[in-house]
């Protein structure tokens, strides 16, 4: 027999809608310019999203996506099959990992940094120094490594030619890919990361300074106990978000920066469904390798989260 439900749960309930009614109707305003943002998702992000099927058909353009013949798990048993698909997994773990691991931390210190800085003057300059590199295009950046690391002309192998040593291929090496692009992205980006760090940074209480500096603690002291803890709900947020595209590195840089010498180890999964996708046409099977790659992305953003969750009680949801 079904259970009653009490009057006062439905009446709580009812009264609860009308509140939100009225809520909406007063600032009806504000609500017709959310619909702006949630269109743009639904047409530009969830949209396109009834192309993924092709991962799992024969995509034939002229049949369309309806048309085409459904093959299963065909794709994905082929990616996984091939001989390449440890070399492509590696190397996008690799560089990933190499990068939240060196470049993450950056930002923060460099945060760290320009906060103890008591010259207003140099301070700017610091920080001016440190955010024109994001600017720069990454075209723009791929050319400054080449006229720098050059394995003929370049300005470092130049100096190393005049002082007797052997030149490096910094740029036709496997052995040198990723320190490569990983300190670039470094430099490139740490100034603009660090922006919200110092935001947050400015947003501690000076009275916890004066305390602690009261109570004797140094500066490093002040940081560690002070700064630090202030600006770590911040810290994990964007950790959550970086592990969110753990899988997804980028994509334009290393294909300016790959040639036949260190494709061995600048080879990614984007590269590969680059040439594969869009170059041969093969849509249906490097659809199914970037589902894949959304995929783990997707794992590691729900597991990340719900350990930020459980251990420090800060998450995104």
């Amino acid at each position: 027999m079904a259970q009653a439900v009490p009057a006062a749960q439905i009446g709580g309930s009812s009264l609860a809608r009308r509140r939100l009614l009225r809520r909406i109707l007063v600032r009806y305003d504000l609500y017709l310019m959310l619909l702006i943002p949630l269109a743009w998702y639904l047409i530009f992000q969830y949209g396109p999203m009834y192309g993924v099927q092709i991962a799992f058909k024969d995509f034939q353009p002229a049949k369309g996506i309806m048309g085409s013949k459904w093959v299963g798990l065909e794709h994905f048993e082929r990616f996984f099959s091939s001989y390449y698909f440890g070399r492509l997994l590696w190397n996008t773990i690799s560089i990933s990992l190499y990068s939240l691991l060196f470049s993450f931390p950056v930002p923060i210190l460099l945060a760290l940094l320009i906060h103890e800085i008591r010259s207003q003057g140099f301070k700017k300059w610091v920080q001016n120094v440190t955010y024109i590199p994001h600017f720069i295009s990454v075209v723009v950046i791929v050319g400054m490594l080449q006229l720098f690391l050059g394995s003929q002309t370049g300005f470092i192998n130049v100096l190393l030619h005049a002082t007797g040593a052997e030149k490096i291929a910094f740029l036709d090496s496997g052995e040198w890919f990723k320190s490569v692009f990983i300190s670039s992205n470094i430099w490139q980006n740490m100034g603009w990361q660090s922006i919200i760090y110092i935001a947050a940074l400015s947003g501690i209480n000076p009275q916890l300074y004066e305390a602690a500096k009261m109570d004797g603690a140094s500066r490093l002291r002040r940081i560690w106990h002070v700064s630090l803890p202030g600006i770590l709900p911040i810290i994990i947020i964007l950790l959550i978000l970086d592990v969110g595209h753990f899988m997804n590195i980028g994509f334009e840089k290393i294909l300016l920066m790959q040639n036949n010498l260190n494709k061995d180890a600048s080879d990614v999964i984007q590269t590969f469904i680059y040439t594969n996708g869009i170059q041969k046409g093969d849509f249906s099977y490097t659809a199914a390798i970037g589902l894949f790659n959304s995929v783990i992305n997707f794992a590691l953003l729900i597991l990340i989260n719900r350990f930020a969750r459980k251990k420090a009680e800060t998450s995104l949801w």
